[in-house]
């Protein structure tokens, strides 16, 4: 089958989670600007949660252009892929809430590392859908990225159920920053393939 359907499907769950993510964001009470303040972790949350969103989905829109036909694999492992992503609302908020504290803070790089493994193993499907030749094996065949990230998330994961939230935060924030461009490799392939 084709992808039109997991690709439509995909963009319209990542827009509700978008969607609900900014629906948290309270405005405060007072028109002051040190009303602000107190509010600043729930606003550095989202936009570092915004940011993962848009990686996966700028990153997912590459990789589906690689994937001409799916397969229920495919599908069961993008659906994988979309239930991670659909608890970044519930993480981000927690984490801004409660000020970075060390529970929300271990939880939310559980999330995110879930959710690398889901779109690994989104990318693993597609490859053993197409074969060992494929355009998309040759384009990932190495990825440092890839191979670093899962340790950074490890990283602050485990700062965080040390009790130290705040190592964790540098540390999602350089897997975001690592991953802000998106996969040149991927994009090369995508242009060799038109």
């Amino acid at each position: 089958m084709g992808r039109t359907r997991l690709e439509a499907f995909s963009d319209a769950v990542i827009a509700i989670i978008i969607t609900i993510m900014v629906l948290d964001l309270r405005p405060p009470e007072s028109t002051s600007l040190s009303a602000l303040i107190p509010i600043l972790p729930v606003f550095f949350s989202y936009i570092l949660s915004f940011i993962y969103i848009g990686i996966y989905w700028n990153n997912h829109h590459h990789l589906l252009h690689l994937c001409p036909k799916v397969n229920g694999s495919i599908l069961w492992a993008n659906l994988h892929l979309l239930f991670w992503l659909s608890l970044f609302p519930f993480v981000t908020g927690w984490l801004g809430e409660n000020h970075f504290a060390a529970l929300p803070g271990l939880l939310y790089g559980m999330v995110l590392l879930a959710a690398a493994l889901a779109y690994w193993l989104l990318q693993s499907r597609i490859i053993a859908f197409q074969g060992p030749r494929s355009p998309l094996a040759a384009a990932v065949r190495r990825n440092w990225k890839e191979k670093i990230s899962p340790l950074l998330y490890l990283l602050g994961i485990a700062a965080a159920a040390l009790g130290h939230p705040w190592p964790a935060l540098p540390a999602y924030v350089l897997v975001a920053l690592l991953w802000l461009v998106p996969d040149r490799r991927i994009e090369r392939a995508v242009r060799a393939a038109e």
